[in-house]
């Protein structure tokens, strides 16, 4: 998964026409821990979307923008708009990842 590391990028990145995936984590949180330890085969299986992250104590103007109130948060944004939020409460395995993911399928 690739950094986000300025809001510049950030921006860039969501004005794309491909749905793109952006987890907001930071390095104190556990369940930021948690989620890299089995992310890794979901992003896999859900390629068509583009995955990045943003550490939200280096960027926290963006978490305030898009309500990002607990981490680890996934948000899907294109075309610059956020289209679906995975709040932090309920990130927290596995299935509830894929349960999100696939609830965006149309």
């Amino acid at each position: 998964m690739n950094s986000i590391t300025t809001t510049e990028q950030f921006n860039d990145l969501i004005s794309s026409d491909k749905e793109i995936i952006v987890k907001f984590t930071a390095g104190w949180c556990p369940d930021c821990t948690r989620m890299d330890m089995f992310i890794d085969p979901i992003i896999e299986e859900y390629n068509q979307y583009a995955w990045y992250e943003i550490n939200r104590d280096e960027l926290p103007e963006l978490a305030e923008k898009y309500d990002v109130m607990g981490i680890p948060s996934l948000l899907i944004y294109q075309n610059n708009e956020k289209k679906a939020h995975l709040h932090s409460a309920n990130a927290k395995s596995p299935s509830q990842v894929t349960e999100f993911l696939q609830s965006q399928k149309g």
